[in-house]
């Protein structure tokens, strides 16, 4: 067989999300493009502020020596000291510009921090619902991801989460604000994470690092905040990304910042250099490091985002859903009135609604909505939200 046998079986259990997406394509040429919703992609629609767009414009005209030539795999010199002088301040921590490379995004960062840190059969840790493409990205460096259940509210299960430690363990990845539930991991439970981990590291006799995925971290409501790792473990790697703040996911610019406090964090960042190369990423592209240099702490307007969350939560509870409304992250998680959520899904299909079901993220019973989208989506989607629901209430 010409085809790698391990990809074949990974395109069968392929991205629910991906599967979705190309399923509108199908739909939007039969029915048009106005009458089929779309909330399968995080696909961010609210535009990047015009700071963005005036900074790109006057790079683009600079006549900079080198603009478009090699760089150091870890990213510009300037970049990264504009990165790690913002998170200082963010997450109170003294970093120096040696513990940030730039990445092709989060998605970059996240398989160069396992490609760092696993060794062949090693264990990734992961809350479940988790983003779907956390397993593949542990095969890809030879390791094995293994989910922890979440408590109801889909918060951190910290009894669960130590039970499943193991001395296989290597990696725990968090992903606050959660893509899919929106969830937030509180300040104290993180704390108590970090008293987890150290205990389980004495154990035996390993570093576990705690992986912290943040591309949502600005995307937040109601006053809540997101916890910064870095103050309860030292052991800790953020991996993050400027698409959801800036949106600009197309072009793939992120950072992985290192605890500067890690176990030979020389070395550490050393080998996250290396794997940025030999991966394939090379470095993160050059424009977008010299434009991300003064845009740290830049956001799109996040009440946006905030009045589509309390439109949709207020339709999908009048409809009869069960649901609440997250505190952070542009999606909701709705439970499914049927069991087989896969099977409620296909209802929402045939109100061409497409939206991806929790199975994808190992929450089964539940379905994810990306909310990311024109308001009027939202508006002439409920009824079909509400039609499908009606029918579910028949086949229990």
């Amino acid at each position: 067989m010409a085809v790698a046998r391990k990809m074949l079986q990974f395109m069968e259990k392929a991205s629910w999300i991906r599967k979705m997406f190309e399923e509108g394509g199908r739909l939007k040429k039969i029915h048009g493009d106005e009458n089929v919703f779309d909330f399968s992609l995080g696909n961010p629609n609210v535009p990047p502020p015009e700071l963005v767009k005036n900074k790109l414009l006057k790079l683009v005209q600079q006549d900079l020596p080198g603009k478009h030539g090699y760089m150091p795999n870890a990213g510009l010199a300037e970049t990264r000291e504009a990165v790690s002088a913002y998170l200082c301040k963010e997450h109170c921590v003294a970093l120096a510009a040696d513990h940030i490379v730039a990445t092709c995004g989060a998605a970059g960062a996240l398989n160069i921090i396992m490609k760092a840190l696993l060794d062949p059969g090693d264990e990734v840790l992961v809350p479940a619902p988790y983003f779907v493409e956390y397993g593949f990205y542990a095969d890809n460096h030879g390791g094995v991801l293994k989910s922890v259940p979440t408590n109801e509210d889909f918060t951190l299960n910290l009894q669960a989460i130590e039970n499943a430690i193991s001395e296989r363990t290597k990696i725990l990845l968090i992903n606050s604000p959660n893509n899919p539930t929106g969830q937030i991991y509180s300040d104290a439970s993180i704390q108590k994470l970090g008293e987890i981990l150290d205990r389980k590291n004495l154990q035996y006799g390993r570093t576990i690092y705690l992986v912290s995925d943040e591309p949502y971290r600005k995307i937040v409501y109601d006053g809540y905040e997101v916890p910064c790792i870095f103050q309860y473990y030292a052991n800790s790697i953020i991996a993050s990304s400027y698409s959801k703040d800036l949106s600009i996911p197309g072009e793939r610019i992120g950072f992985v910042a290192v605890h500067p406090g890690a176990d030979q964090v020389k070395e550490l960042v050393g080998t996250l250099t290396l794997a940025n190369r030999i991966l394939g990423f090379v470095n993160a592209p050059g424009l977008m490091q010299r434009l991300i240099i003064e845009l740290q702490g830049i956001c799109v307007d996040v009440e946006l985002y905030r009045r589509k969350r309390d439109r949709f939560v207020r339709g999908l509870k009048a409809a009869g859903y069960e649901l609440v409304a997250p505190p952070g992250a542009f999606y909701l998680f709705p439970r499914s009135p049927l069991a087989d959520d896969v099977k409620f899904v296909r209802l929402l299909q045939e109100e061409n609604i497409l939206v991806v079901p929790g199975s994808g993220f190992g929450g089964p019973g539940h379905f994810r909505i990306a909310y990311c989208v024109d308001d009027q989506v939202i508006e002439r989607a409920l009824p079909g939200f509400e039609r499908a629901m009606a029918r579910a209430r028949t086949m229990l």
